[in-house]
């Protein structure tokens, strides 16, 4: 049993020295770089690389190099996924994300944390994680960053820049540092933009006439 490993995805304070080497994070970085390295039109490389480095995927997925993680092997991912560039997933403990999830670039899941007490934090060298879990049709906008044990509720979105200390509700758009429900989702915004959508595709057809 490889006591410390066990009590990093528990949650629990535990020293990232004493992880026995067949469980360290090592294997998810090299992926990452191959991913980082790989030329972007050879597209279906980057799913297979991303599908491998990942614990789970759903078939459809897409994460735009560059894509740093600690582990990657803890992260999980629903059907219709999407990362923009210069996303960091600090896979210390499970991020399990839903379907029809879009992450905006530099994005940042963090569910590492360390103590307040800077002798534990520094003498001791001690850490921990709690997991992250973002529902489905999340959309969170460029630069948002979320902390550890956060959950986000299904269909919210997240504006750019915000830090998500704490759980958001489903249906919600949330903003700012710390993020806060600003607004609730509901029938005015989906006529809205099923109004847009019938425009455009009006638009479309008639360009094609």
């Amino acid at each position: 049993m490889d006591f410390e490993y066990q009590q990093m995805l528990a949650g629990e304070l535990y020293l990232a020295a004493g992880i026995a080497p067949e469980n360290k994070s090592v294997h998810g970085k090299k992926i990452a770089q191959k991913i980082n390295q790989t030329p972007i039109e050879d597209r279906q490389k980057i799913i297979a690389l991303t599908k491998e480095m990942f614990g789970k995927t759903g078939q459809d997925l897409f994460v735009t190099p560059p894509v740093y993680v600690d582990y990657g092997r803890h992260v999980s991912v629903g059907e219709h996924f999407y990362a923009n560039m210069d996303c960091i997933f600090l896979d210390v403990n499970r991020i399990m994300i839903g379907d029809n999830v879009m992450l905006g670039p530099r994005v940042g899941l963090y569910t590492a944390g360390h103590p307040l007490d800077s002798d534990v934090r520094n003498i001791d060298q001690l850490e921990f994680g709690l997991p992250i879990v973002i529902e489905d049709n999340v959309w969170l906008g460029g630069n948002v960053v979320v902390l550890p044990g956060v959950t986000i509720g299904k269909n919210t979105v997240i504006g750019s820049g915000s830090v998500v200390t704490k759980d958001i509700p489903a249906d919600s758009i949330a903003v700012g540092n710390p993020a806060k429900v600003i607004k609730k989702l509901g029938a005015k915004e989906k006529e809205y933009w099923e109004d847009k959508k019938a425009k455009y595709l009006a638009a479309k057809k008639a360009s094609q006439r």
